[in-house]
């Protein structure tokens, strides 16, 4: 039983003792005809025509594995190579997977096994015990790994970079880069504060919650660095399309003795490291007896990297958002006044409503965009239904939001159905706008609500769009909408992943094989699935 109990940790546990020890077996059970599937513990985005893409959570029939590193798998109809290291073998799997556990506790396992299931379960410690210390000693061993990539990467490139002038300015370095220095600053006094609390003769006693819980708010610097993360490899593309330069970058790595991975695959590792954290504490809190004096601190440190990893994904969606808005702002006609990116970076919720104002109250039928802080409101073209007119806009900091019966409105003097009402605080703005249906009504309720909370929860956090930033976003849509030229239809970034029928094994090493740290399930984007039911954004 404990043999059994072991082995299927090690199905279920993505680091290198366990893909030793899981790999022999599984060419094996699929040769002989068993399903076998694995499930996703990172999304795996890819161009590569050769290479199966997923999510997190995505579960994948292992089709082929006798390359250690690159599997070959299969999802509804999609099929690929991806990275062994990005998923984890399901524990409930079919009858053959527990016969092959039985057959291994019945012959004691090769000898090679039974020299890994001694190491790891140590000499007479409780199997729990045995795993927390397990967890413990990858946290400690990856946070020591890690503060050396910074430094190769801050002494080894950084510092080298700075002695060319010729080659790069400081605004360069500082786009490629971002503000990795600060973040190995803070990772070195952060590993002190682990190593103070590691129990080196006892790991599983080591109390580490509190070092992530100390040092919370100091994490968020991170933010930064992946919100600039696109703009470093893109910066970094172009240089790389120069000889000098590739050989300049391979000159430094061979002078700093680092591993043979480029550039760009180094600056991956703090995008990735600060989404490892909630997996690697969910680990910890897995294996963490709730009688244990670390519990606490483990669970409150669970949800608090949670939360900075949230607020990191958010803040890169909001900054990939302003493109969109900027390029959709250019596609109204007639538009006036101040940009929307000025007080607005997200776009909460649009749809079409009938509109009425004092003092005509007159019947309009208008498309409305809910972002942050403010409401526009377009009117379509009678004759060509996909271009829209503005026609103005609300300042939703300074309206409430009226829930409105069915039947005669006091206000406007009318009877209505499905309305609600947004009155200035002033009271000298009154509009009443009525849906088709209850539901859509009790959408934009909700959407109201969620537009209070984000302004909210953007004034707690301090998030907000840089000048330039802003700037940036409408040069780059006007780029798009040359003067005198129709204005290009913009088509949805979800298409990619190309399938090809005769793949060859990539060539390519894994990002996690730098490091075993990959980016969390990411909530999709709901800016294209709001406005694509309008013609301009369709293709």
């Amino acid at each position: 039983t404990t043999v059994k109990t072991i082995l299927s940790h090690f199905i279920s546990t993505p680091c290198p003792q366990t893909r030793a020890l899981s790999l022999p077996f599984l060419p094996q059970l699929i040769s002989d005809g068993s399903v076998v599937y694995a499930e996703a513990l990172w999304d795996h985005v890819t161009m590569d025509d050769q290479e199966l893409g997923f999510k997190a959570g995505d579960v994948i029939e292992v089709v082929d594995a006798t390359n250690k590193e690159w599997w070959w798998g299969r999802i509804m109809d999609s099929e690929g190579w991806f990275p062994a290291s990005f998923v984890r073998l399901r524990v409930n799997q079919d009858e053959p997977i527990e016969e092959y556990l039985a057959h291994l506790e019945e012959t004691h396992a090769g000898e090679e096994d039974q020299a890994g299931l001694g190491l790891l379960l140590g000499p007479g410690l409780p199997c729990k015990e045995q795993m927390r210390t397990n967890v413990i000693n990858e946290i400690m061993s990856t946070e020591r790994d890690y503060i050396k990539h910074l430094k190769d990467i801050c002494e080894g490139y950084i510092k080298q970079c700075r002695k060319r002038t010729d080659m790069f300015t400081e605004e360069q370095l500082r786009t490629i880069f971002g503000n990795i220095e600060e973040i190995y600053r803070f990772q070195r006094k952060f590993l002190k504060g682990l190593e103070k609390k590691f129990n080196k003769e006892q790991p599983h006693l080591s109390e580490i919650g509190c070092c992530f819980l100390d040092h919370q708010t100091d994490f968020q610097i991170y933010s930064e660095y992946c919100n600039n993360h696109p703009n470093a490899c893109v910066q970094l593309s172009k240089l790389m399309k120069v000889n000098k330069y590739v050989f300049f970058f391979e000159a430094c790595r061979l002078l700093q003795k680092m591993i043979d991975i480029s550039l760009d695959g180094f600056l991956l590792t703090p995008v990735q490291k600060i989404c490892k954290y909630p997996l690697q504490l969910a680990e910890l809190l897995k294996y963490t007896n709730p009688q244990h004096r670390d519990y606490k601190d483990v669970e409150a440190a669970l949800n608090a990297m949670k939360n900075v990893a949230r607020l990191i994904n958010e803040r890169k969606r909001r900054l990939e958002n302003i493109d969109k808005i900027a390029q959709w702002q250019s596609s109204i006609e007639d538009w006036e006044g101040e940009d929307v990116l000025s007080r607005s970076s997200d776009l909460i919720f649009s749809g079409e409503l009938t509109k009425l104002s004092q003092p005509q109250a007159k019947s309009q039928q208008r498309m409305f965009f809910l972002f942050d802080h403010q409401m526009v409101y377009c009117k379509k073209d009678l004759l060509r239904r996909d271009m829209l007119y503005y026609k103005g806009r609300m300042d939703m900091d300074h309206m409430e939001v009226i829930d409105v019966e069915d039947g005669k409105e006091k206000d406007f003097n009318i009877s209505v159905k499905n309305a609600l009402k947004l009155r200035s605080l002033a009271g000298d703005e009154v509009h009443l706008l009525c849906a088709k249906k209850p539901e859509q009504k009790q959408r934009w309720l909700r959407a109201f609500a969620d537009e209070r909370r984000q302004v909210q929860h953007d004034r707690e956090t301090g998030f907000s769009l840089t000048e330039v930033q802003k700037k940036q976003a409408m040069l780059n849509a006007c780029k798009s909408h040359p003067a005198g030229k129709p204005k290009a239809v913009t088509r949805p970034y979800y298409d990619f992943l190309l399938r090809q029928k005769h793949p060859s094994l990539p060539t390519a090493l894994p990002q996690q094989q730098v490091f075993m740290l990959a980016e969390p399930k990411r909530k999709t984007s709901t800016f294209w699935h709001n406005i694509g039911r309008l013609t301009p954004f369709k293709k």
